[in-house]
């Protein structure tokens, strides 16, 4: 035995040489407090410090947690066995000191082994088989079950972090995956797909081939486990639920639940929108997705009502689409019909047959249309008067229709009727008032008072609008109405329509006024005959006659009248460069009495024009100018030769249409161009030019040179648009004057002509932006020296004036002194 153990310390003495554990300080040391982290499943014997010992301490103890494991020999700490991190993860060891006698001179110190996990163990599913289900339309990445896997290894590396994933899913459709797996969590949902896709009916449950790997799925040396999960494929309960039905004017009390609405899962916020903006909403929603009715409806204020009812997550995100909610009011009978007005009024015929139509009074029920509610009865309650006779009339009871029941009714006997009526539904009645008036038939012809009112003679300048003729008919029918009213027209004699006759709708009397000029070429004589008529057609068996009628013979007498114009505008268009002597246009004009005309001109200001006195062609007689007068007007005067010379005037237009005679110029004069002397870099400006023809709709297109050949190495004009062109200088190298310059500009006309205008620009000194120039002497201005020497000459003679005013002065002061003085000694006189 003592043998074994000396040949065991001599192994452990080679094993510290050899693996270097004899250097000083990093694997051996005094004895202190220390901590050493050691990876389980290490081979035994392992040394894991050499403590070293001070006298009078010859050798060490070691205490606590070794479990049999750890051991101190010599001073050397090892252990004889691997460690293992999952049996205990932390060795909570004390290492005494001892000398000789085995009495403890140093510690205990607390030393600490921390075992370093090694993935040494599988991760394993908590259950061999999982079952879950979800409902059809569940929101997608919403976890509707979660699968547990456990790794004995240290969570806090590698080695314990677990992912997991969906190997197999059965059946799968289309290759699409329907459902997927959080990798740390273990928590399955639906993706997008499945959540549009998934249907119990087509397939009511799948199986998933779930996998779990630790290393965190990054290392192939990782442990894996497997599991089976069961999914089945629940209906979808977040559906719009039957169309409701409520009884308006309930007296329950409220709020009714009526219908209800379920999202999927647990949770959901419910809410109600309203699909129309109503004064009122009368329904709400709780927590559970119980919808009520919070008061009584009225079917005639709304009789339906559609809403949304919507589901929200936690966050107020809509989970699915809102569901429809339609609800009907059902109809009581809360209504009594009503009257369609105060008194509804019908009319009918005298003579009209038994069994005709009078009219049909239409009440209203505000219920339900076409249910029991809306079901109207008409019955008669009363008729006044009763004669000739009472139930003269009926009313069908369901469709209020009055039919004449009994005779023909007379309107002389009794013009009007009035009847109660009874309305009803099946619980309410209502009384309205009818009325009847009897209306005269038109069985009566216009009678003429006479039948010839004579003649008449007038002559054919009578003033139109003038009444010539009264005419009087009689009618016996009801007066002021349609069978009553007469209307005259005439029939005979007036095929030009110059008489016309307006009727007096109090008296039936007939004014024949003129509404044409009457002319006696045309017609001399008049024999007219005139209708008398009523706007209502005569009943059946009744036809005008010869009372009807009536006679009247106009005899119109000559008068001398002017000449008449075929038209009172004659018009004409031609070029304004014709010849002079071409024809221009004509005129025509006729007397009513046959005489010859003679035509004449008034208005012509340019002297453009002369007539033909006889036949009215107008000729030109001076070259015309569209660009002076584009339309020219003139009058024509036809005078009729001999008689009363009466004449009559009408209007001549001429349209002067232009031709390319006015070359392009200036649009105006330019002055004041100018360019700043010297010129630092080349210049240029802007001119317009127009022309006098008449221009195309889209405007000129003139061309702009140079007009002289000698300017190109000068100056340049470019052209910018139809009308603008720009001059510009190519180069600095002018003098500081004034340059004439002539552009040549074309109109492109047909033919084409040329202006040559002049630019006059001016090369100066400039002060300011402005260009200065000195004013050149003129005869008879003084030049700077004269106007110098005028002044000093001017200084002078006020100088000259200045100095003889002050010696006189002097001069006159003296005396004055001197005649004082001699007044002072001179004696008083008595």
């Amino acid at each position: 035995m003592m043998v074994q153990a000396q040949l065991h310390c001599l192994c452990l003495f080679t094993l510290y040489l050899t693996t270097g554990y004899g250097q000083e300080g990093r694997f051996s040391g005094p004895l202190k407090p220390m901590t050493f982290s050691i990876f389980e499943g290490q081979e035994q014997s392992q040394i894991i410090f050499q403590f070293k010992s001070s006298p009078p301490a010859v050798t060490f103890k070691l205490s606590g947690e070794t479990d049999g494991i750890f051991h101190i020999q010599d001073g050397l700490l090892y252990h004889s066995r691997a460690l293992d991190r999952e049996t205990r993860a932390v060795h909570k060891l004390q290492v005494s000191a001892l000398d000789a006698h085995g009495a403890t001179v140093e510690g205990p110190v607390p030393i600490t082994i921390e075992v370093k996990d090694i993935n040494d163990n599988r991760p394993v599913f908590l259950q061999s088989k999982y079952e879950g289900s979800v409902r059809q339309n569940s929101r997608p990445g919403k976890p509707f079950m979660y699968v547990n896997a456990t790794d004995l290894d240290d969570p806090a590396t590698p080695n314990g972090q677990l992912i997991y994933q969906i190997v197999i899913q059965l059946p799968k459709i289309n290759n699409v995956m329907y459902f997927q797996i959080n990798n740390k969590t273990g928590a399955i949902s639906l993706t997008s797909e499945g959540s549009q896709e998934l249907d119990p009916i087509k397939n009511p449950s799948y199986n998933l081939v779930v996998s779990v790997k630790d290393m965190g799925g990054q290392n192939e040396n990782s442990f894996s486990d497997s599991t089976s999960v069961d999914i089945t494929v629940k209906e979808n309960i977040w559906k719009a639920p039957e169309p409701v039905e409520i009884t308006e004017n309930s007296t329950n009390p409220h709020p009714i639940k009526i219908t209800q609405v379920r999202w999927n899962e647990p949770g959901a916020q419910y809410s109600l929108v309203e699909k129309e903006k109503l004064p009122r909403f009368p329904f709400s929603i709780d927590q559970e997705g119980d919808i009520y009715v919070n008061q009584p409806l009225d079917r005639e204020e709304k009789d339906s009502y559609v809403f949304y009812a919507v589901a929200k997550d936690e966050l107020g995100k809509p989970l699915a689409f809102p569901l429809q909610i339609r609800v009907k009011v059902n109809d009581i009978n809360d209504n009594p019909p009503t009257c369609p007005s105060t008194v509804t009024i019908f009319e009918v015929q005298e003579n009209e047959k038994i069994g005709s139509n009078i009219g049909t009074l239409a009440a209203h029920d505000m219920d339900e249309a076409n249910t029991i509610n809306s079901v109207l009865e008409y019955r008669i309650l009363d008729q006044t008067p009763k004669s000739p006779r009472d139930g003269l009339f009926l009313v069908q009871a369901y469709t209020g229709v009055f039919q004449l029941a009994l005779q023909s009714l007379k309107k002389q006997d009794t013009p009007q009727y009035h009847l109660t009526v009874e309305v009803s539904d099946k619980d309410f009645k209502t009384p309205c008032h009818v009325q009847i008036n009897v209306i005269d038939i038109n069985d009566q012809i216009p009678i003429f008072e006479k039948s010839d009112y004579g003649n008449l003679t007038l002559a054919e300048d009578t003033v139109v609008g003038s009444i010539i003729l009264v005419i009087q008919a009689t009618d016996a029918d009801e007066p002021f109405t349609g069978s009553s009213k007469i209307l005259y027209r005439i029939t005979q004699g007036d095929s030009e329509g110059r008489l016309g006759i307006d009727t007096d709708p109090q008296t039936n009397t007939g004014y024949v006024m003129i509404k044409k000029p009457l002319d006696f070429e045309t017609a001399a004589i008049h024999n007219i005959v005139f209708q008398a008529e009523n706007p209502e057609p005569l009943v059946p068996g009744v036809e005008y006659n010869a009372s009807s009628f009536a006679t009247f013979n106009l005899f119109v007498t000559d008068v001398n009248e002017a000449p008449r114009f075929s038209q009172q505008v004659f018009q004409a268009k031609v070029s304004e460069d014709v010849a002079i002597g071409t024809k221009v246009g004509n005129v025509t004009a006729k007397d009513p009495e046959g005489l010859d005309i003679s035509y004449s001109l008034r208005g012509d200001m340019r002297g453009w024009l002369k007539i033909d006195p006889v036949t009215g062609e107008i000729f030109s007689v001076a070259p015309l100018d569209r660009e002076a007068e584009s339309l020219y007007r003139v009058q024509v005067v036809a005078t009729e030769v001999g008689g009363s010379s009466l004449s009559s005037m009408a209007s001549f237009h001429l349209t002067l249409t232009d031709v390319n005679d006015n070359p392009p110029r200036l649009v105006k004069e330019y002055t004041g161009l100018f360019f700043c002397y010297p010129l630092i870099e080349p210049e240029s400006l802007i001119f317009e030019a127009t022309d006098d023809d008449q221009q195309s709709p889209r405007g000129p297109h003139f061309t702009f040179s140079l007009g002289s050949e000698s300017l190109q190495n000068d100056w340049e004009v470019s052209k910018i648009n139809g009308t603008h062109a720009r001059l510009s200088t190519k180069h600095t190298g002018f003098e500081e004057r004034v340059y004439n310059i002539p552009i040549l500009i074309n109109d492109g006309g047909k033919p084409h002509l040329e202006g040559t205008v002049s630019l006059p620009v001016t090369f100066c000194t400039c002060v300011e932006g402005s260009c200065f120039q000195p004013t050149d002497h003129q005869p008879g201005m003084p030049t700077v020296g004269m106007a110098v020497g005028i002044l000093l000459t001017t200084f002078l003679v006020i100088g000259m004036i200045l100095a003889v005013v002050f010696i006189q002065m002097k001069k006159k002061g003296r005396d004055n002194v001197e005649n004082a003085q001699a007044s002072e000694v001179k004696p008083l006189r008595n």
